[in-house]
Parts: C-alpha cells; structure tokens; sequence
C-alpha cells in the first residue's frame, strides 16, 4: 500500500472533518477515498486529497449545498450564483421580520382604526401569479403587477387593488386587479363583487402589511364578524415616488351577513 495513504482517522483530523461527514461524502460521490482495502473495507485517503476535503468544510459554513459544492470542485463557471441569490433573498426577508419585530417592540401589538363601508362592483383586468410560501408573496405581487402595467401601459395613475386568500397552502395563489373597462392583453376581464366591507389603513412599506392585517382579522373576530377572502390591498401610493415608510394601502375584508 502507498505510503502516501492516511487512514480514515488520520485524514479526518487532517481535514477538520469527521469518519461519519467522510464517510457520507463517499457515499454521494463527493470525495471518494483513494483506496479501499477490500478484506477489511479500511479507507484510506491521500494527503493531496485535504484541499478537497477542507474546501468542502468550508463551503458548508457557507451554507452552500453538497450539489453546488461538486460543481465548485470540478470547477464549473458559476456554480456559486444561485447560492448567492438564495442568500440575498433570505438576507432580505430576515431584515424585512426584523423591521417588522421593531415596529412590534416600538408600538405594541398591531392595532389599527376599522370602519365598515359598502364598497361598489369593479371591473377590472385580472393578472395572477402563485407565491411558493408567504416570504415568496411580495415576489409574486410585484410580477403580476410589472406584467399587468406593462400590458396596459395607462395613462394616468392605475388603481390597483391587490387579491389574496385568507388562508395559506403550500402554493399561495396571488392576482392583482387593474381597475376600468379596457381590455388589457394578456390579463382576464372580471367583476369584483361589490358589499360590505371592513377596512383598514396600513402607512408602511409592504412587507409590513401583515401587521396591519393581524390588527384588522381581529377586529372581525371580536365583533364576531363571519369574513371571506379574499383579502384585498388597494394601493394607493406610488412606490416609486413614496418614501417605503410613507406608503398608503387600504386592507379590505368582505363580511359574511349574519
């Protein structure tokens, strides 16, 4: 046998790994070991094989995935892209809980003035969209409300009414409404039912809306008011020219008549 070949243990402390990481990324055909000794099933591994070995170490404190990290090893353009993205992401939506969680510590549990109001039947050009979870719903809105301006082009401000269910599944169904009588290509003409409903203001950036939400659901629940969904967000502001935390947004829940 080589003598350049260190035994399993010897290669773990070599490597800052351990026999069972070893053992596991031989299995996936991520570092395989150099020999094995078929009588006795030893591994043995050689020292040129560390700098694998301790770049895989280290890209896992990365939070990088075993499939990307294979690509890294052999070299592929770009294996770490979607990494990057998927942290970016991620990055956000902790900074968007976090925001949200100060607004909490700062002002208490959500609470927010409800009126009821009748609100009339709209016509409107619908674009949907389906969120993958609830931290995917603000990716969605946007998409479906890019493809929506995008397709109608208007003249002057949209009304924009944002729809979504009260209720979350695994994939969350997202539409967003432009209101007025003209066809727009690519989106579905439909009528959004006219009633009463119980409404609320949210003056924040978007990714907090959930917090003016929580305050209106339990306004119904107190008053034991039935609701159906879905829940809707009519943009009132411009976020292009709007400061995030000057944004204004209606929330609109339907009440079930008693």
């Amino acid at each position: 046998m080589d003598d350049d070949l260190l035994a399993i243990g010897q290669f773990a402390r070599l490597s800052r790994l351990s026999v069972k990481q070893l053992r596991y990324y031989a299995e996936l055909g991520l570092l395989v070991p150099a020999y094995v000794d078929e009588q006795t099933g030893y591994r043995y591994y050689r020292h040129d094989q560390a700098r694998d070995a301790l770049s895989i170490g280290l890209l896992r404190t990365l939070d990088v995935p075993l499939a990307a990290i294979a690509q890294v090893l052999d070299g592929a353009t770009g294996a770490l892209d979607g990494v990057h993205e998927r942290l970016e992401a991620e990055l956000a939506r902790r900074r968007s809980t976090l925001a949200a969680l100060e607004r909490v510590m700062a002002e208490g549990l959500p609470s927010a003035p409800v009126t009821v109001a009748d609100e009339p039947a709209r016509r409107v050009a619908v674009v949907r969209e389906t969120a993958a979870d609830e931290t995917d719903l603000g990716r969605a809105t946007s998409a479906a409300v890019a493809r929506l301006l995008a397709a109608a082009a208007p003249a002057g401000p949209p009304e924009l009414i944002g729809l979504f269910p009260l209720d979350f599944g695994e994939a969350i169904p997202v539409a967003v409404a432009l209101v007025g009588d003209r066809p727009v290509p690519g989106a579905e003409p439909d009528v959004l039912p006219g009633g009463r409903f119980a409404r609320a203001t949210h003056v924040g950036p978007y990714d907090q809306i959930g917090l003016t939400a929580h305050a209106l659901l339990s306004w119904c629940a107190e008053r034991r008011h039935p609701v159906r969904g879905p829940l809707r967000e009519v943009y009132v502001s411009d976020p292009a020219t709007t400061p995030p935390d000057r944004l204004v947004t209606h929330l609109m829940i339907p009440l079930e008549e008693t």
